[in-house]
């Protein structure tokens, strides 16, 4: 019996457990007894993009349902330790149990994490990294009617103007302008980007900006650049400059870093902790470990490195989990090639933006609402994958394309 061992329940570790059941399945005889193993702290595969939409604890799938057809054995635990040497992992079920779980190949998948802030107030200040924190946000936009009326009370200040904090920025009003509508405060409504950076956007390049800053301006967004929290309050928020904006809800956005868990492989990593890996998403100088999605820097077009994104994440799961395979049974391994990168940016109530290509050299190719539909077909369609029905789940495991 061979063991693979997939740390991970996101969309890089469910597609990683799919790859490899495909690959031992094409490999007939010679992927018979393999063993595929997932170990996730919860239940669920989350849905990361959609959780600054309103009710969030719907957006998620049991993870058993994707899983269980295609007979990947699930634990529930949360991974303490892992010994590359030993090739053994240790981890705390939910009943407090101590595990010990051994492999003879393991995919590194567990995903990455906001930065939270240090500063004085952090505990006032939000997030939607995880189902529990988009969930207290949510709840929190909900109960605002039940405070004391007050300057400040309908009021969003959003800590970062990147990717997701454009997102959330344009999201927020249209949500706060309908609670407030019941209150009958919808003029009170201000949401104000903050971001030290002094554009909005700086890794989305020159060209989309003119759109997003005309997008800001439709929606009334208030843009505070160059600065950034100095501290706060229930009730305000205070920039680095001195300004006090009165604001009952702040959400941050400003930083991202790889999963802890890469400190336990003796890799190279890099600045967000990503751990280096090769063309086949094996990390660079480790035995018998793969990485894929936001824990790997794997890489993509000429020049270029993968993003942490679902977009790269789901294809460095299936080629992770058919390479971990394959490399088990002495077959050809297949060398990591993503599509050519796009972004799809929502912006609220005025539309959205799909940009190719990198940094500086991002070119604008749709907007208005053929971008928004495109938008949402991404979000509550593509992005989840088939259940209840082993061949759909396999067959979608072989489609190593987002498109």
């Amino acid at each position: 019996m061979k063991n693979i061992l997939v740390i991970g329940g996101g969309f890089a570790g469910v597609w990683s457990a799919a790859g490899a059941v495909r690959a031992a399945r094409a490999a007939g005889d010679a992927g018979e007894g393999l063993r595929v193993t997932l170990v996730s702290g919860g239940d669920d595969l989350v849905i990361r993009p959609r959780m600054y939409e309103e009710d969030p604890e719907g957006m998620r799938l049991a993870l058993d349902r994707i899983l269980g057809p295609i007979g990947v054995r699930r634990v529930t635990a949360t991974v303490t330790g892992i010994d590359t040497e030993a090739h053994t992992v240790r981890a705390v079920s939910r009943t407090g149990e101590d595990l010990e779980l051994s492999y003879d190949k393991l995919v590194l998948a567990t995903g990455s994490q906001a930065v939270s802030p240090k500063l004085p107030g952090a505990e006032y200040i939000f997030n939607v990294d995880t189902m529990p924190a988009a969930a207290a946000l949510n709840n929190h936009l909900k109960l605002l009617p039940e405070q004391a009326a007050a300057q400040g009370r309908y009021t969003a200040v959003v800590v970062g103007a990147s990717f997701t904090g454009l997102e959330i920025g344009t999201a927020i009003g249209e949500r706060l302008t309908a609670i407030a509508a019941r209150d009958g405060a919808a003029e009170d409504v201000r949401v104000v980007l903050v971001d030290r950076a002094d554009v909005v956007g700086p890794e989305l390049g020159e060209n989309p900006r003119p759109l997003i800053d005309s997008a800001l301006d439709e929606l009334k967004i208030e843009r505070r650049l160059g600065r950034t929290v100095a501290s706060a309050t229930d009730k305000t928020v205070t920039l680095s400059d001195g300004e006090v904006i009165p604001a009952a809800t702040v959400v941050w956005t400003a930083g991202m870093a790889a999963s802890p868990l890469t400190a336990q492989i003796p890799g190279e990593r890099d600045r967000l902790g990503r751990l280096a890996v090769d063309e086949n998403l094996r990390v660079i100088g480790v035995a018998d470990v793969y990485a894929a999605g936001d824990t790997a820097a794997a890489p993509a077009e000429v020049g270029q490195v993968t993003t942490l994104s679902c977009q790269h994440a789901q294809p460095m799961g299936k080629f992770a989990g058919h390479n971990v395979a394959a490399e088990l049974f002495g077959q050809d391994l297949l060398t990591f090639t993503p599509d050519p990168y796009g972004v799809c940016l929502d912006l609220g109530p005025a539309g959205a933006v799909v940009m190719m290509g990198w940094g500086q050299d991002r070119q604008v190719v749709v907007t208005g609402e053929e971008a928004k539909t495109l938008k949402q077909n991404i979000n509550t369609l593509w992005v989840y994958p088939p259940v209840d029905d082993a061949e759909q789940i396999l067959a979608q495991a072989g489609r190593f394309s987002n498109g």
